[in-house]
C-alpha cells in the first residue's frame, strides 16, 4: 500500500485477509513488546546475589508505570481511533489536525508525569510496597524510566497511528528494532558496565528514542495523506479535537490507571502474607501472563483500524464480522495460554530465576492466577470493540468493572479466609469470572444492534460518541 493513499481496502478487501493482514503484524510487535519487557525482567532476575531483590524492586515499579501507561493511552488511544474513523470518512485534514494534537498532549503530559515522579520518587514507591531491602532496586530502574517519560509517550503513540493509518508492517517493524535492541543492549549496560537496574532502564529508553526518531521522519513527509506539519504553530492544541480524543481514549486510560490502583493493593497484601519474595513471585507471573494477553492486544490492534474504518463508511456487517473472527482467535489465544501455565508454570519462573522459594511461589500463582484464562479472551475483544466504535460509558465500565468492582474487593476478603497470600491469588480467576459474564451480555445486545443496522444506515441507534 502506498504511503500516499488513504486505506480504502479497509472497506472492500474480505475480513479474513484484512485480519491477517493487520492482526499478524500487530501479534508480532505486540508479542516482541512483551518480550521486550520480559527481557529486563530476566537480566534482572540473574544479577549476582540480588536477583531476587531486583525482581521484587521492578515489580514494585509496576504500578508507577501503569499510571504512565494511562496517560500514554489516554491520548494515544483516542488519537488512533479517530484517525480510523476519519480516514474512513475521507476526511484526510481533520486526520492531520488529531496527528500534531497528539504530538502535543504526548509531550505535555509526559513531561509533567516525570517532573511529579521526580519530586516524589520515594513516597510513591514505598506507597506502592518498596520496604528498605527493595527500595533501591525501585528507584534506581524508574527514575531512568521517568526522565524518558516523554519519548516513551510518543513512541508508542506514533506506533499506533502508524497502524491505525494503513501501515500495520511498519509498526511491527519498529517494535522488533527495540526488542532486539534492548535485547542486545541490556546485558552490556547491566552487566558489562555494571550499571544493573539503572542498565536495564537506559537500554529501555534509548532504544525507544532510537525508534521514535524515525517514525517523526516518517511522519514529517507532507507526501504522505496523514503527516505533520513543519511549522511548529500548527502544534497548538486544538480543544475540541482534544475533548474528543480523550474521551474515546478514557476507556483504556481508566482501566490502566485501575490497574496501578489494584496493584498498589496487590503489593501491600502480598507483602503483608508473603513478604518481599510474594512481589517478586508476582513480577514474574505478571511477565507471563502478559505475554499471552499481549497477543490478544496484537489481535485487537488488527481489527481496531478495520472495525474504526467500516463504522466510519457505515458498513455495519463487516463490523460484526471482524468482531466475531477476533474474539474466535482470541479465545483460542487464551486457551493455549491456560493450558501453558498450568503444565509448566514451573520451567517458565525459572527463566526469571534461580531461587527456588521463588520459582516455587511464581509456579504456584501463575497457575492460579491464570485457571480463567479460556474465558477472558472475547471479553478483552468485547471491551476493545466498545472503544472501537466509540461507546465511551461501555468501554470504560467494561475495563473497570473487572479490577475495580471485583477483583479489588475480593484480594482484601481472601487472604485472611485462608490465611494466606493465596487469597490474593484465587482473586483473580474470580473477578475474571463474573467480569467475562457481564461483558457476554453486553456484547449480545452490541451484536443484535449491529445486526438490525443496513449497510448506509445512520449509526445513532448504537448510542456511537464519534
Amino acid at each position: 500500500m502506498s504511503g500516499t493513499s488513504a486505506p480504502t481496502e479497509l472497506g472492500t478487501k474480505p475480513i479474513g485477509a484484512l485480519l491477517k493482514q493487520y492482526a499478524v503484524p500487530g501479534i508480532i510487535a505486540m508479542t516482541a513488546s512483551s518480550l521486550y519487557n520480559m527481557v529486563d525482567s530476566v537480566y534482572i532476575g540473574h544479577i549476582s546475589d540480588v536477583g531476587s531483590l531486583s525482581i521484587a524492586g521492578l515489580a514494585i515499579t509496576f504500578p508507577l508505570m501503569n499510571i504512565s501507561t494511562a496517560f500514554g493511552t489516554l491520548v494515544g488511544v483516542g488519537a488512533s481511533t479517530m484517525i480510523s474513523v476519519l480516514l474512513g470518512q475521507k476526511n484526510y485534514k481533520t486526520a492531520c489536525k488529531v496527528l500534531s494534537n497528539e504530538v502535543t498532549l504526548n509531550i505535555l503530559t509526559g513531561i509533567i508525569f516525570t517532573l511529579v515522579t521526580l519530586l516524589w520518587m520515594d513516597p510513591i514507591l514505598r506507597f506502592f510496597g518498596a520496604s528498605d531491602a527493595t527500595l533501591p532496586f525501585a528507584r534506581g530502574y524508574m527514575t531512568i524510566i521517568a526522565l524518558g517519560n516523554a519519548v516513551t509517550h510518543l513512541y508508542f503513540g506514533l506506533n499506533a497511528v502508524i497502524r491505525s493509518s494503513g501501515n500495520p508492517n511498519l509498526a511491527m517493524k519498529l517494535t522488533l528494532f527495540t526488542v532486539f535492541t534492548n535485547a542486545i543492549l541490556d546485558p552490556i549496560f547491566i552487566f558489562a558496565l555494571g550499571m544493573g537496574v539503572q542498565g536495564a532502564a537506559i537500554a529501555t529508553v534509548l532504544c525507544q528514542m532510537l525508534s521514535l526518531s524515525y517514525t517523526l521522519w516518517y511522519f514529517l513527509n507532507p507526501d504522505r495523506f496523514l503527516h505533520l506539519p513543519r511549522s511548529l504553530k500548527m502544534f497548538r492544541v486544538d480543544w475540541k479535537i482534544a475533548k474528543d480524543s480523550l474521551a474515546i481514549g478514557m476507556g483504556p486510560f481508566l482501566m490502566n490507571l485501575a490497574s496501578c490502583i489494584v496493584v498498589l493493593f496487590i503489593n501491600q497484601q502480598l507483602v503483608k502474607w508473603g513478604g518481599d519474595l510474594a512481589i517478586g513471585a508476582y513480577g514474574i507471573v505478571n511477565r507471563i501472563s502478559f505475554l499471552f494477553i499481549m497477543i490478544v492486544m496484537g489481535f485487537n490492534q488488527g481489527m481496531q483500524p478495520i472495525a474504526g474504518y467500516n463504522f466510519g463508511a457505515r458498513q455495519y456487517a463487516r463490523v460484526r464480522e471482524v468482531y466475531l473472527k477476533t474474539a474466535g482467535w482470541a479465545t483460542l489465544v487464551m486457551v493455549l495460554g491456560f493450558i501453558a501455565s498450568f503444565f509448566f508454570s514451573e520451567p517458565m519462573a525459572r527463566i526469571f530465576t534461580s531461587d527456588p522459594v521463588l520459582v516455587d511461589k511464581s509456579a504456584y500463582g501463575l497457575r492460579i492466577v491464570n485457571m480463567a484464562f479460556p474465558i477472558i479472551g472475547f471479553q478483552m475483544v468485547t471491551t476493545n470493540l466498545f472503544q472501537c466504535l466509540g461507546m465511551v460509558r461501555k468501554s470504560v465500565f467494561l475495563s473497570l468493572s473487572r479490577q475495580l468492582l471485583f477483583l479489588l474487593p475480593c484480594i482484601y476478603i481472601l487472604p485472611p479466609l485462608l490465611e494466606s497470600e493465596s487469597g490474593v491469588w484465587y482473586s483473580f480467576p474470580i473477578s475474571d469470572t463474573i467480569s467475562a459474564i457481564i461483558t457476554a451480555l453486553l456484547g449480545w445486545n452490541l451484536l443484535v444492534k449491529l445486526g438490525k443496522l443496513k449497510d448506509g444506515d445512520d449509526p445513532d441507534i448504537l448510542g456511537s460518541q464519534i
